[in-house]
């Protein structure tokens, strides 16, 4: 594990070791904040913990560079908790595992946390280099990023002093990204009265796993297999072949991330569960065939006795839900017209739990256009509301529009073409960044983001290409001594 330590450049793959020791799943922050704010009086810059939860460093300018612009740094400290199916790790109390496989840095059976955890560790290096040569520079590290930008969206107004924002939660190292997608976070409820189960009955339990997931902004035009969208497909026959009932329904835990696992434990005429089996067989099969070229770890579908549950969802009731399920859009609505290899509209059907008398179906709603965002909306509402369902939205953040010709940009363009002999590409992303919440409130700020290659992120499988992250921090340090004057 300490073996990343020694990777180059050393000042980043040492203090991202550390953050891997430190807790940080979005939600539960409080031992990251105060290690960031011990490290930031450990390499004595100013330092501190704004009302929104954020962590502010500010380094003033180096000798002779006092009349350069200011800088952000920007990253967030949070990273998003999945682990493996037969894992043990509790986020909030066990360190990350990271380990050299190859050309990647990776995790064992949990998230890595480069996503944000890179970046962080880059504002670290530069906050306790006294060798580098530099303006006036501000760190924010946000709070809660994966789960709904709350850092961003409450970050005070007249707290950062820079002119530039360069934001370092980009993925794909030699592409500056110059705008990024909206989102909103669309919540359908549903309370209704359980049915008492028919204690003759046999009840199984009906897992679909095995399924890659993945970033539900970077990865949805992937067509990858959601979790819950394969399930609804076997429940609905299962209902209609077997006289099937729903008792409960659980799949995904994220709202940014596609569901890779999902779970309903369904009543039924004991004599019907051979078949059940049967059919389940043949959706596996069928799964695998659709997806053989995308789905690569195997798809496993799984049948398991369990205990008949004293209650289940009424009937009527289990048919509107699972009509909804079925009926609601997942997956890529819309390409961007001007940009058309990047996706300007989607949907993931995130998080579905039934039980105990309550259905609870998230949904994150992506838009690099705000009217394309309320089209979304508008059409998972008018689902849902047929099924009965209340609908609400949270989190609405708006999309970062692209500004092709920023001067720090430009700035970065030729750097890179000098440092490395070719040049970089400009990209618009469908992923959420924190770009578009800044700028709403620091309007004056020229935004570009980047980052070294990272692939899966808010998977088990997420991991951080090595190579890439030396060149990442040449770049950034020469950005630093070049920046223009005020």
């Amino acid at each position: 594990m300490s073996e990343i330590k020694n990777l180059n450049p050393q000042c980043i793959w040492k203090n991202f070791y550390a953050l891997t020791q430190v807790p940080r799943p979005s939600g539960h922050l409080e031992k990251i904040q105060q290690f960031l704010l011990d490290f930031g009086q450990q390499a004595g810059v100013t330092v501190f913990k704004d009302p929104a939860g954020n962590i502010v460093m500010r380094k003033p300018a180096s000798a002779g560079m006092e009349n350069r612009k200011g800088i952000i740094l920007q990253a967030h400290m949070d990273m998003v908790p999945q682990k493996t199916p037969d894992s043990n790790h509790n986020f909030e109390t066990d360190p990350i595992e990271p380990w050299i496989d190859g050309e990647w840095v990776r995790a064992r059976n949990t998230t890595l946390g480069a996503d944000n955890g890179l970046g962080v560790a880059t504002i670290m290096a530069i906050m306790e280099d006294k060798t580098l040569k530099h303006g006036p520079i501000d760190a924010l590290i946000t709070a809660d990023e994966e789960t709904g930008m709350y850092g961003a969206n409450d970050l005070p107004e007249n707290e950062l002093q820079g002119d530039i924002l360069l934001n370092l939660d980009s993925e794909t190292w030699g592409k500056f990204v110059i705008g990024s997608a909206g989102g909103i976070d669309v919540t359908a409820t549903l309370d209704y009265k359980e049915a008492e189960t028919d204690p003759q009955d046999a009840a199984v339990r009906v897992t679909v796993k095995g399924l890659r997931g993945g970033h539900s902004g970077l990865e949805i035009h992937e067509g990858r297999a959601n979790a819950n969208k394969l399930l609804v497909q076997m429940v609905r026959e299962f209902i209609e072949e077997c006289e099937a009932r729903l008792a409960s329904w659980h799949g995904g835990n994220m709202r940014n991330a596609i569901p890779f696992k999902a779970e309903a434990v369904l009543t039924l005429p004991r004599e019907n569960v051979a078949a059940l089996r049967e059919l389940a067989a043949e959706w596996q099969d069928d799964f695998r065939d659709q997806y053989k070229q995308i789905e690569t770890l195997g798809i496993e579908v799984i049948v398991e006795d369990v205990e008949t549950p004293a209650a289940e969802v009424p009937q009527e009731i289990q048919d509107n839900l699972i009509n909804a399920i079925h009926g609601c859009h997942n997956g890529v609505i819309r390409m961007i017209p001007s940009y058309p290899d990047v996706v300007e509209t989607s949907s993931n059907l995130a998080i579905i739990d039934i039980e105990s008398g309550h259905a609870a179906l998230k949904i994150l709603a992506r838009s690099s256009r705000e009217d394309m965002k309320e089209y979304c909306v508008n059409t998972l509402e008018s689902v849902f509301n047929m099924a009965g369902m209340k609908v609400e939205t949270a989190g609405s953040y708006g999309g970062w529009d692209p500004n092709p010709d920023s001067e720090t940009l430009q700035l970065l363009m030729k750097e890179y073409k000098e440092l490395f002999s070719q040049d970089a590409i400009i990209q618009v992303d469908h992923a959420g960044l924190e770009c578009s919440v800044i700028l709403g409130k620091y309007p004056h700020l020229d935004v570009v983001s980047l980052g070294p290659t990272m692939k899966s992120p808010h998977t088990t499988t997420e991991r951080a290409l090595i190579a890439t992250v030396e060149p990442f921090w040449q770049l950034i340090k020469k950005t630093l001594e070049d920046v223009p004057q005020k």
